[in-house]
């Protein structure tokens, strides 16, 4: 008895099939949208649903939960373009351009799950699921910080020619050039330029000009 129950139901099912993959496929080709989009916590997410003409007057809803049939759904349309609120979801159907949008603020971990636009009509309604995923802020910012401490801190391990042993890492390498320039600039300061300036007061001093307070001698030949 139990195994004629199986067989049946085994039937049922194969014949169903292709009924059920109509139907999945009927929604697809009606209603369209992203598979996967990703929010970052705490900020906001929007979903574009496409849908085909012929559509624009029926109620369009979000819906929450990996099963279609048992999903939750957190916001719908009425039948004009108003956009309505609960909670931190919101929803807006632009009919003319055949499209409804779905933002989703204030994003927290938990919120990711599985999705679902969706069209009320008469039978079953045609439905489109979209995968949330949620990104953790506090994540995004250990990962720049320690990208930023790692190509700071370490530098080529320098060791002396003949040993032997494990490199180090050795940051003295940072201080090395600033030294030796201002040891340069030092002996720049108080060796070359009190050279440069007695040097300088030497050829000033040799090409002076030079001058008499009596008159001038005159020549030889004159004084005859």
């Amino acid at each position: 008895m139990l195994a004629r129950d199986r067989t049946q139901a085994g039937r049922t099912m194969r014949l169903l099939l292709p009924l059920l993959l109509h139907v999945g496929a009927l929604g697809s080709d009606h209603i369209r949208g992203p598979e996967e989009v990703s929010g970052m916590e705490r900020s906001s997410l929007t979903v574009w649903c496409h849908y085909d003409p012929n559509w624009e007057t029926y109620r369009k809803w979000w819906c929450r939960g990996a099963a279609r049939d048992s999903c939750k759904i957190l916001v719908q349309t009425t039948e004009s373009e108003w956009k309505m609120r609960k909670g931190r979801v919101s929803i807006v159907d632009s009919q003319r351009s055949h499209v409804f949008i779905v933002t989703m603020e204030e994003l927290r971990p938990d919120d990711a799950d599985v999705y679902w636009c969706g069209i009320a009509r008469t039978g079953v309604d045609f439905a489109f699921p979209v995968k949330v995923t949620i990104r953790s802020a506090f994540a995004t910012i250990t990962t720049a910080t320690t990208t930023t401490i790692t190509t700071t801190v370490f530098t080529a391990p320098v060791t002396p020619e003949g040993t032997t042993g494990s490199p180090t890492v050795s940051s003295h390498h940072f201080v090395d050039r600033p030294l030796l320039s201002n040891v340069r600039f030092l002996l720049l300061v108080f060796l070359e330029v009190p050279l440069f300036l007695a040097m300088l007061g030497a050829v000033l001093w040799v090409n002076r000009p030079q001058s008499s307070g009596g008159r001038p001698s005159q020549p030889a030949h004159e004084a005859r």
